[in-house]
């Protein structure tokens, strides 16, 4: 028995699926790589020998969401930014990371004008939260984990540039 183009792809996941799909991976990865709704708000750095550092910004907690920033601290010699970067929010109650902007690329206002379609905007972010998944999938592969994770100091200095 031969299926059709359309019964294959009423059994694929839709893009808004695949999205909820990262997003719930991505929190379910960052709470067992770093236990992020056991840390207070602070600057946490993981250190597991390679060179790459890890540096995580727990920026807010509130009732059910957390707000971070993810990076190496590495500097895009052309911008000046970190790269890679994301800033992710955590929502503890539906058990969901949201990509809220990812670099390398640019925020979402700059990609898409205010008014794109929402398809355009749901297809944006669904390439953050691929990233971000992939990101997260590397970081456990190469070891970081909760006590890899260590508070830095607020005076710490800025990191050098490349």
């Amino acid at each position: 028995m031969y299926l059709t183009a359309r019964e294959i792809s009423a059994l694929l996941p839709g893009r808004f699926s695949m999205l909820m799909g990262l997003q719930a991976e991505s929190f379910h990865r960052l709470e067992r790589l770093f236990a992020l709704r056991t840390r207070a708000p602070g600057i946490y750095m993981s250190d597991v020998g390679d060179g790459m550092n890890v540096h995580l910004d727990l920026r807010e907690r509130h009732a059910y969401t957390l707000e971070l920033e993810l990076t190496y601290a590495f500097h895009d010699p052309d911008t000046g930014r970190r790269a890679p970067e994301a800033q992710i929010r955590m929502y503890t109650d539906a058990h969901l990371a949201e990509a809220l902007h990812c670099h390398p690329g640019r925020g979402r206002w700059d990609v898409l004008d205010l008014r794109a379609p929402p398809p355009l905007i749901l297809r944006h972010r669904l390439r953050m939260a691929s990233f971000l998944s992939r990101w997260l999938e590397f970081l456990d592969a190469h070891g970081h984990a909760p006590q890899t994770m260590v508070a830095v100091p607020a005076h710490a200095p800025e990191p050098l540039r490349a």
